[in-house]
């Protein structure tokens, strides 16, 4: 697909964004499925659940600019998902597996972030400042996300939810 002008180019990354949030939310589910220690599962869940929110607002970005999304190939994801699948069973330690879920998820939430700064750029460059609002909610709620993974692995490294688990 020939681009054009900026507004093809903000239609590509906004279809991306929709796509990516989509296959996030499926993502968090399959990995809070892998979670046995109730506060991942929980904290993944929540993920899951925010994603989706996240896709009703990006819906609506669409309507506000009258467009649907554009098809898109990208297997980034999938290739994600693929290779930390592979890497987990390779785990045999409990604690380690949760921190290693973890640690990908805050993967996910830094790419995440990186895709919604520049589509906000890409939205005020077109014009589109109501987008831009909407946009910088979900860009938010990453950000929130990286801060309470931050305090989760924190805890578990420092032993606080095994020593629960064990009592």
């Amino acid at each position: 697909m020939p681009v054009k002008n900026p507004k093809e180019v903000f239609l590509i990354l906004l279809s991306d964004a929709r796509n990516n949030t989509e296959r996030s939310a499926e993502v968090y589910r399959e990995f809070s499925e892998m979670a046995l220690n109730p506060d991942v599962k929980e904290a993944l869940e929540a993920r899951a659940f925010v994603a989706d929110k996240n896709l009703e607002v990006l819906d609506q970005c669409f309507e506000i600019i009258g467009e649907e999304p554009v098809e898109l190939n990208g297997r980034l994801q999938e290739l994600f998902v693929e290779n930390f699948k592979g890497e987990l069973a390779e785990i045999e330690s409990s604690a380690a597996r949760h921190l290693y879920i973890l640690v990908k998820a805050i993967h996910l939430a830094h790419m995440r972030v990186a895709e919604y700064t520049v589509l906000l750029a890409a939205a005020d460059v077109t014009g589109h400042y109501g987008v831009g609002v909407l946009l910088e909610s979900i860009l938010a709620d990453k950000l929130a996300f990286l801060e309470r993974d931050r305090r989760l692995v924190r805890h578990i490294i420092e032993g606080k939810i095994s020593e629960r688990l064990a009592a």
